[in-house]
């Protein structure tokens, strides 16, 4: 979308494990990103292609009353997600991490989503799509999930998993402006 040449790096951090759980969720996802971020900075720092690639780590998560919903671990977990949602607002934060040889920096955005009252006739139905399975919250607005969001306060892409604004104007401070094509190396979410 933003005309980026990049290649997709899975990084195996644990954001769970390795997260301090007592931080705020914005303190949680912006060290889950540089976690992320640091790991694959690692590697590509080795291969000469990749020596002087920007790395970008990202990292989602849902947050209800103060508590954190990751991915759900089943569907019966995915479910009470969705229950717990239905009808009321919570927060997405997705935290960035942007690594280069000279720079590093790490941020985070927060936007606010509302679900509409869901049944569990509708709830059962996209637990069967499978969707729900490796997404923080157990929904993808970009997907089936977003029939559930009738309401959101802040940037959409965020809810996505990469609140795009927030990132062009994180690449200026390496010289990136957008639509400029570079090669990056970003972290799998």
């Amino acid at each position: 979308m933003l005309g980026l040449d990049f290649t997709v790096m899975a990084s195996s951090f644990e954001e769970r494990e390795q997260v301090d759980p007592t931080a705020t969720p914005a303190e949680q996802v912006m060290a889950a990103a540089r976690g992320k971020a640091e790991e694959v900075f690692r590697l590509t720092a080795r291969a000469p292609e990749t020596a002087d690639g920007l790395v970008i780590g990202a990292d989602t998560i849902v947050v209800l009353e103060g508590g954190i919903l990751g991915k759900p671990t089943d569907q019966a977990e995915a479910g009470r997600m969705l229950r717990a949602l239905s009808g009321r607002w919570h927060q997405v934060f997705t935290g960035l991490a942007l690594l280069h040889r000279d720079k590093a920096i790490t941020a985070y955005e927060m936007t606010r989503v509302h679900f509409r009252p869901l049944n569990d006739r509708e709830i059962d139905a996209y637990l069967r799509t499978g969707e729900p399975m490796d997404k923080a919250g157990a929904y993808g607005i970009q997907g089936l999930g977003a029939i559930f969001v009738d309401r959101i306060e802040g940037c959409f892409y965020n809810v996505m998993g990469l609140p795009v604004p927030r990132f062009a104007l994180l690449l200026k401070e390496y010289g990136i402006t957008l639509p400029e094509v570079k090669t990056l190396v970003r972290t799998g979410d």
